[in-house]
């Protein structure tokens, strides 16, 4: 969808056309998705999924209208967009569906993604590991979660189900050369608008790395680790930030999916 700059372009443009807030900025999303579109999904993946173990977790009841929606520009991948149900922006945890479209704008791949944890890296070493720049941290061959570190975050349940007797889970880098000990981590910038005007959103550079494993009893499970450095907020600059977002994914079918 290309799109320019949301908080100069698309301001600018409306008014030079005198069109105000009638001009959408949502338009071309896939899924014939708007914001405020209302999203009905079929859960047996998930259910599925949660039953072999996934650290995924379910829509809420409230989880069913498009609240946000980005562009994330990653190279070499194009066609990358978030359909956000939840935007993370409050103590809520992110919610979205990532849906990465074609050239010809057909849908490829779907993947639910739920929120996990959220890290702030607050010393250089860390946000260089986070970053890529240490060589190592973001980008190694694989990614070990621990039980321990996820002990405030999940209940006791929760964790039985995902760790069983473990105390770690192991993911495999999605990425490069199987055998490459490290590869850079990709890096891109995303663009979100949380209206359909396009006038209030943020904008944030990217350094991100997927990592799978296989779940027990079949299917996969993704760990999307994204290194996000806000640039502005609403077209503010002096709103500026890092954090490192942990996001659990597992693929959905587009059949089981519809947005209105």
């Amino acid at each position: 969808m290309g799109w320019k700059d949301v908080f100069s372009y698309t301001k600018a443009m409306a008014a030079n056309k005198g069109v105000g807030d009638t001009a959408r900025a949502d338009d071309k999303l896939p899924l014939g998705a708007r914001i405020g579109s209302l999203v009905q999904m079929q859960v047996s993946s998930i259910i599925r999924a949660q039953a072999n173990g996934s650290l995924i977790t379910m829509p809420a009841a409230g989880d069913t209208r498009i609240l946000a929606a980005s562009q994330i520009k990653i190279a070499p991948a194009t066609g990358l967009y978030r359909l956000y149900l939840v935007t993370g922006d409050t103590n809520a945890d992110e919610k979205f569906l990532q849906v990465f479209s074609n050239d010809d704008g057909s849908v490829a791949e779907i993947l639910y993604c739920t929120q996990l944890a959220r890290v702030i890296p607050e010393t250089e070493e860390d946000q260089d590991a986070y970053t890529g720049v240490a060589g190592y941290g973001l980008g190694d061959a694989s990614y070990t979660l621990w039980r321990e570190q996820l002990a405030d975050t999940l209940t006791p349940s929760d964790l039985a189900n995902a760790f069983g007797e473990d105390d770690q889970i192991t993911y495999s880098r999605d990425a490069g050369a199987a055998d490459a000990a490290f590869i850079q981590p990709f890096t891109g910038k995303e663009i979100r608008i949380d209206d359909a005007q396009g006038m209030k959103g943020l904008k944030q550079q990217l350094y991100f790395m997927p990592y799978v494993r296989e779940l027990q009893g079949g299917g996969r499970e993704y760990l999307l680790i994204t290194t996000e450095i806000i640039d502005s907020v609403d077209g503010d600059t002096s709103r500026r930030g890092i954090h490192v977002d942990f996001v659990i994914a597992i693929p959905m079918e587009q059949e089981r999916i519809t947005v209105q």
